[in-house]
């Protein structure tokens, strides 16, 4: 199943953290925070000014981005989870 967000949406599958901490301590399941960093799946075509005119994504599928902790909707697409979320919710990309 293909999803399309649709106007200022991203569809971001997240990217794992750490196993371990800097000092070699291996982190338990129940004590990781969700990461809050991804990469982009899929974009919407963008947002619509009042006058109708597309305001084009400055975000592209692939992109490795920044989001905030509690940012999105979580979806379950062929088996991947995966965040629904709007454009502005992107805190930024990474390079």
């Amino acid at each position: 199943m293909a999803l399309t967000p649709l106007h200022d949406r991203v569809l971001v599958e997240r990217v794992e953290g750490e196993e371990k901490t800097s000092g070699g301590l291996i982190i338990p399941e129940s004590a990781k925070e969700k990461p809050a960093e991804g990469i982009i799946v899929a974009v919407g075509e963008g947002a619509r000014k009042d006058s109708g005119e597309l305001i084009p994504m400055a975000v592209k599928k692939g992109d490795k981005i920044l989001f905030g902790k509690w940012s999105g909707t979580e979806v379950t697409v062929d088996g991947k989870e995966l965040l629904m979320m709007k454009e502005s919710d992107v805190l930024g990309i990474i390079s």
